[in-house]
């Protein structure tokens, strides 16, 4: 490549980075994985680094040694104290043995003590706790000054308002001053719960997990924010007075061990090691156990732990004296960040399927041919919408490579153009509900093409998939298949007629058909007075998803008061922000839902409330975490429990857990309840508890 040529890459390079940085950082909306990104980054760099005068004829200074700016409207700026720096990456051993072999040099042993820990995939902040107490959290910004988001961080599960003196005053007082940075995440379980809620309401679906979390930091609607149940693991340290050996912290190690103490959430796993080659065997380790852990990761960060000698090498970005040339510029000579290659494979697209939701929405599908993918066989890739199909240009034929998107959902992300079969044609999206030939439509501002016929097929069989399914009333014997014969027979139209079934009529459709028939007339007999939650969620209410049913069913007690509420009443509820609260009415303000309403009570249909929460024995007011597997109770079941026992179920282990309620495989939850001092008990224990609740002993 010639000066002239390597110019016109950097600038064509520097104009795509920028493009994406601001797709990544500001609007969440990222157009590339994580992979390619940084193998843009680094062909830059080596461009600039092998034609400096191209470098000086292209502007000047490149901003590959830049973070990405996270700043957005809405927001006010804070300075932070002391800088937030990037991290060097590398996908290769070599180059983090070159980076041991720069502190070699710099420090004339071999013997170097380092940590390794998880790369988290989420959200960068920075937290202010002025005399233990939570008073500020800042976003990274541009690495100077960020966007204060103070009033959505306090409504992070797991996060405490101040921290936790030491019992021992030898242990060192509460720091007056002292900025703590960590990442915001959402966990896998959450980020599929609220993907479902996009996809009936007809929104596009999240790529992944970090971007969700990132947008959702941003939101204006605090209630919003909360109901997405965001968490945060914090692991470095910035502004800190007094200094942090007044406070006995002078490493990395001794930092991560002063987080515990003050009951702060961290990492899941830290290694404290002597030597690179312990520094690679930590990483392969890491790389074994992290889709266990309950945060996307996506490669480990190691430092030289000793702040002393981190010192001692400084930053990159810095002047003769020591002094930030431009805090954005900053990186840390004593860190790095080895990123695990994504799983990707290279398979062939069969076909483009189209599926119909339960509100119409057509969601594009490439069916594949099977190719193993992290552990898994994935035959099936989604395509999100017409557009992404488009954007791509995905066509049948095509060889493609297909990736799991924050380690979730197999997604296509590269079509191998150079591949492509002459015959390939473009896809053209259908005009067409494929299942009742209804036109699809596309109200204005969304990117979900959807059929509008309340009585397509296809949408009438998914609401009553939904209604019968085990996360809503719980039919057994009642699943896709039976609901499909059943609609094929005209036995059912719509959720109401399954309480009108007779045995006679489920006779000629097994050939098992008495035993089968009673077995079902009587499963769904019981049905009739489920959990009112169960009914709610059973409805199919858009942006109502299990937790939001049991809040309906706790506020209102019965079907009528909720079809008669108002939207005040809805939204007064601890949780719900306007966006719900209208999704809700709105969906009772048809005509054609308070019709189903009144064909269900007049089917026998009559929910249960929920019980009146216990305010006293041995469970009331506490906090359990579940984990594992136990001997007889499903998750679902001892939750139920906790609730009507008046205690509350959590997801993440902290110092304000009372309880680790553990079955078999209880996993890194029980490390950290351990390490926390979290009393941990089976389902033996956990039974006799509520028993002694019961009995009033």
């Amino acid at each position: 490549m010639s000066p002239a040529e390597a110019q016109v890459r950097i600038i064509a390079l520097r104009s795509e980075i920028s493009h994406h940085d601001s797709l990544y950082y500001r609007r969440a909306q990222p157009e590339i994985s994580d992979f390619d990104y940084d193998r843009l980054k680094r062909e830059l760099a080596d461009l600039e680094k092998q034609f400096p005068e191209a470098v000086a004829s292209s502007g000047g200074a490149s901003p590959t040694a830049q973070i990405g700016d996270d700043r957005t409207e809405g927001f006010a700026r804070v300075k932070h104290r002391q800088a937030m720096t990037t991290l060097d990456n590398t996908y290769d051993e070599g180059e983090l043995r070159d980076f041991h072999a720069r502190m070699v040099k710099a420090f004339g042993t071999e013997e170097l003590a380092y940590t390794v820990e998880p790369k988290i995939d989420g959200v960068a902040v920075s937290l202010t706790y002025e005399k233990g107490k939570l008073t500020r959290a800042v976003t990274r910004g541009d690495g100077e000054e960020g966007d204060d988001v103070t009033v959505n961080v306090r409504t992070l599960r797991g996060l405490p308002e101040k921290l936790t003196p030491p019992a021992d005053l030898l242990a060192g007082a509460l720091p007056d001053l002292i900025e703590i940075r960590g990442e915001i995440y959402l966990r896998d379980e959450e980020f599929r719960r609220i993907n479902q809620l996009q996809e009936e309401t007809g929104e596009a679906p999240y790529a992944n997990p970090r971007n969700l979390a990132a947008g959702t930091l941003k939101q204006l609607d605090r209630n919003l924010v909360k109901s997405r149940r965001l968490e945060i693991v914090l692991y470095g340290l910035g502004a800190c007075e007094p200094e942090p050996t007044a406070l006995g912290i002078d490493s990395q190690t001794a930092f991560q061990e002063k987080l515990r103490a003050w009951g702060l959430p961290v990492v899941e796993k830290f290694w404290s090691v002597l030597g690179i080659d312990a520094v690679v065997s930590a990483i392969r380790e890491l790389d074994a156990l992290r889709r266990k852990f309950v945060y996307a990761t996506d490669g480990a960060v190691v430092k030289l732990d000793a702040f002393a000698k981190q010192r001692v090498v400084g930053f990159r970005g810095t002047d003769a004296q020591g002094r930030a040339q431009e805090a954005r510029k900053l990186s840390p000579r004593w860190a790095c960040a080895y990123k695990f290659a994504p799983d990707r494979a290279e398979t062939r697209v069969k076909a483009i399927t189209i599926q119909v939701g339960r509100t119409g929405a057509l969601t594009p599908v490439a069916e594949l041919e099977p190719v193993l993918l992290a552990g898994t066989t994935v035959k099936r890739a989604t395509l999100h919408n017409a557009d992404e199909i488009a954007r791509k240009d995905v066509r049948v034929g095509d060889s493609v490579l297909v990736e799991k998107a924050g380690e979730i959902i197999p997604a296509v992300v590269q079509v191998l153009v150079e591949k492509r079969p002459p015959t390939c044609e473009p896809y053209v999206f259908p005009t067409s509900c494929p299942v009742c030939g209804t036109p699809v439509v596309r109200a204005e501002g969304e990117v979900v093409w959807r059929c509008p016929n309340q009585e397509c097929p296809e949408k009438v069989k998914r609401r009553i998939e939904h209604f019968t399914s085990k996360a809503c009333l719980d039919i057994d014997g009642l699943g896709e298949e039976m609901v499909d014969l059943l609609l094929k027979q005209g036995l059912i139209k719509n959720a109401a007629d399954i309480f009108d079934l007779k045995v006679e009529q489920l006779l000629p459709l097994k050939k098992s058909g008495e035993i089968w028939a009673g077995n079902l007339i009587k499963g769904i007999a019981a049905r009739r007075t489920a959990d009112l939650w169960r009914v709610i969620h059973g409805l199919g209410i858009p942006q109502v998803g299990a937790a939001s049913a049991k809040d309906l069913a706790r506020r209102f007690r019965s079907l009528d008061a909720l079809v008669e509420s108002s939207l005040d009443d809805v939204i007064k509820i601890d949780g719900f922000g306007e966006k719900t609260a209208e999704s809700v009415r709105a969906w009772f303000n048809v005509p054609a839902n308070r019709a189903l309403i009144a064909e269900l009570q007049h089917a026998g249909l009559n929910p249960t409330p929920p019980v009146a929460t216990a305010s006293a024995g041995a469970i009331a007011g506490k906090t359990i975490v579940l984990t594992g597997t136990l001997p007889t109770l499903s998750r679902e079941q001892a939750a139920e429990k906790i609730e009507a026992a008046g205690g509350k179920v959590s997801t993440s282990v902290s110092k304000k857990t009372h309880y680790l309620l553990a079955g078999e495989e209880a996993g890194s939850k029980l490390e950290k309840a351990k390490s926390l001092g979290v009393a941990v008990i089976d389902e033996a224990e956990f039974l006799r508890l509520l028993a002694v609740g019961d009995s009033g002993e």
